[in-house]
C-alpha cells in the first residue's frame, strides 16, 4: 500500500493498520476468578464461542508470536526463491542464479532499483542515520573497512581494552596539582569588637 503525503485519510488508515495489536482487545477480558477470556471471532464446529487461559498461559501463547530477532519474516518460493535460477529474470535488481552478469560492453546507468539493491551495509548506514563510517572523522580521507566483528565477547575485549587505554592517557594529561581553596575572605585576622 502506497499513500502520497496529501491523502491524509489513506494515511491514517495505514497507521491504524500498521499499529493494530495482535489480538481484538475489544474480546479480551478477565473472568471473576482471575482468569483470561478471550471471544472468538467465529465459533469452533464444536460451538466453542470463547476460550478461558490462566494469565501465564495466556502470556506464554503471546510471547510465541513474537519472532526471534534477526529472522526474515517474509519467505519466497518458486522463481521469487534465492536459489531459482529464475530469480534474476523476474527480479528488478536482476540478483539470483539466472541474473546475467554485467560486463565492461554494456556498462550503463544503473537505475535506482539496482542501486538500491547494491548497495553496501556501509553505505545503508549513511543514507539511513547520516553514520558516515568510510569517511575519517579527523582527517576527511577514505577509510578502509577490515572487520566487521559480531562475537560479543570479542566486542567486550576490544572495549575493556580502549576504555583501560583511555583511562591511562586522562591520567597522563591531567594537570598539575595546585593548592587547596583558601577557606576564609582575608589571610589576616582583625578584630572589629570595637563599636562604630
Amino acid at each position: 500500500m502506497a499513500a502520497r503525503a496529501d491523502e491524509r485519510e489513506t494515511l491514517e488508515r495505514l497507521c491504524r493498520y500498521i499499529s493494530r495489536p495482535a489480538i481484538a482487545e475489544e474480546r479480551l477480558s478477565l473472568t471473576p476468578s482471575g482468569k483470561v477470556r478471550y471471544q472468538l471471532k467465529t465459533p469452533y464446529r464444536d460451538g466453542t464461542t470463547h476460550v478461558i487461559f490462566e494469565p501465564l498461559d495466556f502470556i506464554a501463547r503471546l510471547a510465541a508470536l513474537v519472532p526471534k530477532p534477526r529472522v526474515n519474516l517474509i519467505r519466497f518460493h518458486g522463481v521469487f526463491a534465492p536459489n531459482s535460477r529464475y530469480r534474476g529474470q523476474v527480479t528488478k535488481a536482476k540478483r539470483g542464479r539466472g541474473g546475467r552478469r554485467a560486463t565492461t560492453a554494456d556498462m550503463e546507468e544503473p537505475t535506482p532499483a539496482e542501486r538500491r539493491a547494491s548497495m553496501t551495509w556501509a553505505q545503508r548506514l549513511k543514507r539511513a542515520f547520516g553514520i558516515d563510517i568510510e569517511t575519517c572523522p579527523a582527517c576527511g580521507g577514505a577509510v578502509r573497512i577490515i572487520a566487521c566483528i559480531e562475537d560479543p565477547e570479542v566486542i567486550a575485549k576490544i572495549l575493556s581494552h580502549l576504555d583501560a587505554k583511555a583511562g591511562r592517557a586522562e591520567a597522563a594529561r591531567r594537570p598539575p596539582c595546585r593548592a587547596p581553596p583558601r577557606t576564609r575572605l582575608f589571610d589576616c585576622e582583625s578584630d572589629y569588637s570595637e563599636p562604630f
